[in-house]
């Protein structure tokens, strides 16, 4: 297991969000389109198997639930052959069995919309603001200030973020990079950012 930390070298504050067109683990094909009528997206890339990944389950489905004026979409880009418990099947068991309640869980086979958003581990998550039908980048950072998966958190500092961003405020808090399992590219799709 590599742990490193997530780096806005791709996408910075203000840039719109890559669009995706990916299959959910709900059977359906979603698309970024298709939660422009939320005021907030939160886009986090994440898998099955990666201990910093699970750890954040419960926090995603809470502000899933949470807030209806947010949407929560996990992406899994991790490479199945080598690593199969991060495989699609596995997906649309957690989800069948309610473990991971998101918006939405979707699988990037092709690893393209991952590169696309200059994801680096798992979990690594892109709040952005739904800015007169475009989703632009407010946030690239952790989801609370627990570094690690056994560690308890004293502050949930992405529902802060979501809660100023739906007030209508601009979040000024440095980014703080999240932490986790590096994305696991398949041999050759490693793209130009990545340097690990």
């Amino acid at each position: 297991m590599v742990s490193l930390d997530s780096e806005s070298d791709v996408l910075g504050r203000g840039d719109r969000a890559p669009t995706f067109e990916l299959p959910g683990a709900d059977g359906e094909t979603h698309s970024l389109s298709d939660f422009a009528d939320k005021d907030a997206l939160l886009v986090v890339f994440t898998c099955n198997h990666c201990p910093y990944a699970k750890a954040k389950i419960g926090e995603l489905n809470r502000l899933a639930s949470d807030y209806d004026d947010l949407a929560v979409v996990g992406i899994n880009a991790n490479d199945p052959e080598e690593y199969p418990d991060d495989s699609f099947e596995r997906m649309q068991e957690l989800v069948e069995r309610g473990e991971i309640q998101y918006d939405a869980y979707l699988f990037d086979e092709t690893q393209d919309v991952a590169a696309a958003y200059g994801a680096r581990c798992t979990p690594d998550p892109f709040l952005f603001r739904n800015d007169d039908g475009a989703f632009k980048l407010a946030y690239h950072g952790r989801l609370d200030d627990a570094p690690n998966p056994d560690d308890e958190p004293s502050e949930r500092e992405m529902a802060a973020h979501v809660e100023t961003l739906l007030s209508g405020d601009q979040i000024t808090a440095v980014e703080k990079p999240s932490r986790g399992c590096s994305i696991k590219w398949k041999p050759g799709n490693e793209p130009a950012y990545w340097d690990v």
